[in-house]
C-alpha cells in the first residue's frame, strides 16, 4: 500500500531553511526548485523527503496555529550516523549554519549521537546505530 512517506515541516523562511540544509550535506530536490511555496529535502539512502512549507501554507493544509517550536515540539526526527566522527562532523555543520545544539555529541542509553535544532526549532537526532 504505502511505498514512500514525507515529512512536512513548517518553516518561517524557505529560502533560508533550503540553504541551512544544504550546508548540512543534505540534497534539496529540484522538482520544487522554482516553487516559493513548497522545498524537498532528500534524506538518507532510502531518499526519505522532507517538505518545507511557509508557516501559512502549512496552516492552510491543518487548519489549526503551528506549534510553537521554543516551548513544545510535536516530534523528533532521527537520522543514522555511520560513526561517532560523522556524528561530531555534522554537528559542526549544524552550528556554522546557525542551528543549535540541544544534545552534544556522547553515548547516551547505549547509543552515540547528538540532537540539534533546525532553524525553525524542528528537533533533529543522530544516532549511530
Amino acid at each position: 500500500m504505502a511505498k514512500e512517506c514525507w515529512i512536512n515541516l513548517p518553516v518561517k523562511d524557505l529560502q533560508k531553511s533550503k540553504d541551512f540544509f544544504k550546508t548540512l550535506g543534505l540534497t534539496v530536490n529540484e522538482r520544487f526548485s522554482d516553487s516559493e511555496e513548497m522545498a524537498g529535502v532528500v534524506v538518507g539512502d532510502h531518499n526519505v523527503m522532507v517538505m518545507l512549507f511557509p508557516e501559512e501554507a502549512f496552516r492552510s493544509f491543518t487548519g489549526i496555529a503551528v506549534t510553537d517550536t521554543s516551548s513544545s515540539s510535536e516530534v523528533i526526527l532521527s537520522i543514522s550516523a555511520e560513526s561517532p566522527e560523522e556524528v561530531q562532523e555534522f554537528i559542526q555543520k549544524v552550528e556554522l549554519a546557525g542551528g543549535a545544539v540541544f544534545s552534544g555529541p556522547g553515548e547516551r542509553n547505549g547509543f552515540y549521537g547528538a540532537g540539534f535544532c533546525d532553524l525553525d526549532g524542528h528537533r533533529w537526532n543522530l544516532l549511530v546505530m
